[in-house]
């Protein structure tokens, strides 16, 4: 019961209900990385639409700010938009759209539910959508034909949930594949971190949080290098997974995202920043060759990764995913994706924790193929610990 644990945990840490100041990076004025011309070719953003709600909160008025002379639509809600969602018109636009296309709303339900995976918790998350355009990405299997970048402007509401929800489970009592001491919570389920970071401080305001909960860790995967993260001083309270695949699988199918061996480099920066640094292998994707490309990558990463990266590195194997609906929509983007991505032969529908229908490779191939993968793990990288593997 929350008003029975509370006071233990207060003076037992000396937390306070107040959240703190979040560090915000030394470099967000003149001369930040979000305001670099990589960071556009990004998110160029020309249009917003917005709850009102959203663009009268503090967050929403920062955002704003930062974005003069943009067009903004207000609209009821941001699941409820007729130009984006349902439109199968966009299909074509679907990359530009999430170029120059953001939403800002107000995060209503704020639920932690459990996981037990990557993390122990899946906290209500700062945004939906991405502006990166993997082919294989699941959250727009539920917004229909445009997936674009919705930020939520509550982020105060979410930071306080968040406290709440760690204070009342106390320390951990038992290690466990997350982690052997702290609680996990993954702060970016449906969106990337790194890429909200580049127009607004909701990423910031959560890692600042959780430096302050020393029974609890955040986690976020990402595939976006944000030097701006640099500078949040995380004092290994937040985690983060840098998602890798050989990089032809890459090119193919990380439509906009930072090349694999940058991600790679930049391990070491973020350890030294005060991260915690984790590997996703995500996603295993099965064609011709995945073997052969699987073992450079791991022969890479032993190669080019310092030592203290590697003592503290563990990683999560993820196999791929996909879904009826998301196959369709990429035959009218991205149809060369769908080579690798749609392979009925050695597939099978299965239903997600969530309860969609998903296609997953059928249980004795991605039983084998996760054992192969082992194998190239105890050869070339046997200093990856391996977390899970799903």
């Amino acid at each position: 019961m929350e008003s029975e644990q509370q006071p233990e945990q207060q003076a037992l840490f000396e937390w306070s209900d107040t959240a703190p100041e979040p560090a915000r990076p030394a470099n967000t004025g003149h001369g930040a990385f979000r305001d670099s011309p990589q960071a556009r070719r990004m998110l160029d953003v020309r249009e917003v639409y917005a709850e009102p709600a959203a663009l009268d909160s503090p967050r929403g008025q920062q955002i704003m700010a930062g974005l003069p002379g943009v067009r903004v639509t207000e609209v009821e809600g941001h699941w409820r938009i007729p130009s984006l969602h349902g439109n199968d018109g966009n299909i074509a636009r679907w990359v530009r759209i999430k170029t120059d296309t953001l939403v800002l709303g107000v995060k209503h339900s704020l639920t932690t539910r459990p996981n037990g995976r990557s993390a122990d918790w899946i906290a209500p998350g700062p945004s939906n959508g991405c502006a990166m355009a993997c082919a294989y990405c699941y959250v727009p299997r539920r917004k229909g034909f445009a997936n674009p970048i919705t930020l939520f402007t509550n982020i105060e509401a979410i930071v306080a949930h968040v406290r709440r929800h760690v204070r009342v489970q106390g320390p951990k009592p038992e290690p466990n594949q997350c982690d052997p001491e702290a609680w996990v919570y993954d702060i970016g389920e449906n969106g990337d971190c790194s890429v909200d970071a580049l127009v607004c401080d909701n990423t910031a305001d959560l890692v600042a949080a959780f430096r302050t909960l020393p029974t609890a860790k955040a986690s976020f995967a990402t595939k976006f290098v944000n030097p701006d993260l640099l500078a949040l001083d995380p004092q290994g309270r937040t985690r983060v997974r840098f998602s890798v695949m050989p990089p032809e699988d890459a090119r193919l199918l990380d439509i906009r995202t930072s090349p694999v061996p940058e991600r790679i480099a930049a391990a070491a920066d973020f350890l030294d920043a005060g991260y915690e640094v984790h590997f996703n292998l995500s996603p295993v994707v099965l064609r011709p060759g995945w073997q052969r490309d699987w073992a450079d990558l791991l022969t890479h990463l032993d190669d080019v990764l310092p030592a203290r990266v590697k003592e503290q590195a563990a990683a999560e194997i993820i196999m791929l995913t996909h879904n009826q609906s998301l196959h369709e929509v990429n035959l009218g983007w991205h149809p060369r994706a769908e080579d690798v991505l749609w392979q009925p032969e050695i597939q099978e529908t299965k239903r997600s924790q969530n309860g969609a229908l998903n296609v997953r490779y059928a249980l004795e191939t991605k039983q084998r193929a996760l054992t192969r993968l082992r194998e190239l793990l105890a050869a070339h990288a046997p200093w990856l610990r391996i977390r899970y593997a799903f």
